[in-house]
């Protein structure tokens, strides 16, 4: 894709709507703006804009319209497939100026916030209330609403209470022209469920500036415990037998013994040195019924070879339980300098198959593989460890990251379950589609985006031999 240069009169005319906060420019600037978190690429927009209001949004997007100035959305930047990669794209716009919490409903459970408003927010908003905002991805603290809606994005406790969508009741979204729609998802609103069609699209048919959303009860109680196994393989048979005593726990977590080495310097919080593997479980609901609850969870876990179990005593002790997994990734940085997060998914009854499969491929490469996954969901996120100033080890990261997410469709799953397609892994999806679902993908698209301005690049295969990333070409024709 050719773009024209970015005109002096067209940027002027921007600073003077955004603002000098809103326009940013100059290397070291825009330098924070190369990558997201899937560092193995990075390119640099020429401009970032920050608007602070829909209107300005529209505007702005109106003008690179009429300029045929393509640009690229971005959000707080804690994806970690490239979606927000600005690869031959001059222009990026990000949502973090735009914070309003534009209404709270407590009575009908809802909240209209902007697109800058980080997830955690929500919930304190609201926790007063005896409410929360469930979807709760391990950047929580980080991430923002309209990024998470653009990805679709799970967390822990996805498998009792969904994904974005399944909380999510309308979108404003601006229109690669500039034009603002506003979708529902209300009871009886009739139509397309456009605002579904929107959530996950990663940012290629607009840019989402508001999002109203569903609201929960806050459980009456919570019990979360911890198993602790010989090894993943045992962890992974406990999973299944859980959910197989008809349990559906708040969240099924598990952790390797490489992430447990991470986690236990970071955070101190009493992990076993001799750990192969540990479940974190997390059981919610009436306070009544939990103790029964953890006993059938026990009886699960040591039926697959636990070698301990215990349950959180008190809220300082679940609090860096669950601190010790969600701050985990950055953790790594303890025993690797760089660190590569994949996520795939398989059949919960195929995680023991999975997980044998990514131990030969770390053999097969020759690199260290740890693995912290959504066991309950069968969402895996294998971290393949190297040092990213070795472009060898770099390559051999590439093949051998293709070839897990290849193995999880061999295996009946697919190639992401929450961190998107991005730019990572648009060359799998032909492996994952057939080319008539693709080929209604792109004309889907079309619909938005005619003129592929907004987030050229990014989920459909396409020509990308202009564009320059700073990524090294996988070996095998990957």
């Amino acid at each position: 894709m050719s773009n024209p240069p970015l005109d002096a009169g067209l940027v002027t005319r921007l600073r003077r709507m955004l603002g000098e906060e809103g326009l940013l420019t100059g290397e070291a600037a825009l330098r924070v703006y190369e990558c997201d978190g899937y560092t193995l690429e990075k390119a640099r927009p020429s401009l970032v804009l920050l608007p602070a209001t829909t209107q300005e949004m529209s505007r702005s997007v109106e003008l690179l319209h009429k300029a045929g100035i393509a640009f690229v959305p971005r959000g707080a930047g804690t994806g970690v497939s490239g979606g927000c990669l600005p690869a031959d794209i001059p222009v990026m716009i990000g949502t973090s100026r735009m914070q309003r919490i534009r209404r709270v409903d407590i009575d009908n459970r809802r909240v209209e916030v902007e697109a800058g408003v980080v997830n955690l927010d929500v919930t304190r908003l609201v926790e007063s209330d005896g409410l929360h905002y469930a979807p709760d991805p391990s950047s929580q603290a980080a991430c923002t609403i309209g990024g998470n809606v653009a990805e679709n994005s799970g967390g822990p406790h996805t498998l009792k209470y969904g994904v974005t969508v399944n909380h999510l009741l309308g979108l404003e979204l601006v229109l690669p022209d500039g034009e603002v729609l506003q979708l529902s998802r209300e009871a009886g609103s009739g139509g397309f469920d456009l605002a579904g069609v929107v959530t996950g699209s990663e940012g290629t048919l607009g840019i989402i500036t508001s999002a109203t959303l569903a609201l929960v009860k806050t459980p009456q109680a919570v019990a979360t415990m911890l198993a602790v196994f010989p090894g993943v393989l045992e962890a992974s048979r406990a999973v299944s037998a859980i959910i197989a005593a008809g349990l559906v726990p708040a969240a099924l977590e598990m952790m390797d013994a490489l992430v447990i080495e991470a986690v236990e310097a970071a955070y101190g919080f009493g992990f076993p040195a001799d750990a192969g593997a540990v479940l974190i479980i997390e059981l919610d609901g009436l306070a009544a019924a939990l103790d029964e609850q953890c006993v059938q969870v026990t009886e699960a876990c040591n039926e697959q070879g636990a070698s301990e179990i215990r349950r959180a005593d008190d809220p300082r002790e679940r609090a860096l339980l669950w601190k010790s997994r969600k701050r985990a990734f950055g953790a790594m940085g303890r025993l690797s300098p760089s660190y590569c997060t994949q996520d795939g998914v398989v059949p919960r009854s195929a995680l023991p198959q999975i997980v044998e499969r990514i131990g030969e491929i770390g053999r097969r490469y020759k690199l260290r593989i740890a693995n912290i996954m959504h066991a309950g969901d069968g969402n895996i996120h294998p971290l393949l460890l190297y040092d990213e100033n070795d472009p060898e080890e770099v390559a051999r990261v590439l093949d051998a990251g293709r070839d897990i997410l290849l193995a999880c469709l061999e295996l009946g799953g697919s190639v992401t379950g929450e961190h998107g397609i991005g730019i990572e892994k648009t060359e799998l999806m032909p492996a994952s589609f057939g080319p008539a679902t693709l080929a209604a993908m792109a004309d889907l698209r079309e619909v938005f985006n005619p003129r592929a301005l907004c987030n050229p690049h990014k989920i459909l295969p396409s020509d990308r031999h202009c564009v320059e990333v700073t990524r090294p070409r996988p070996r095998g024709g990957g």
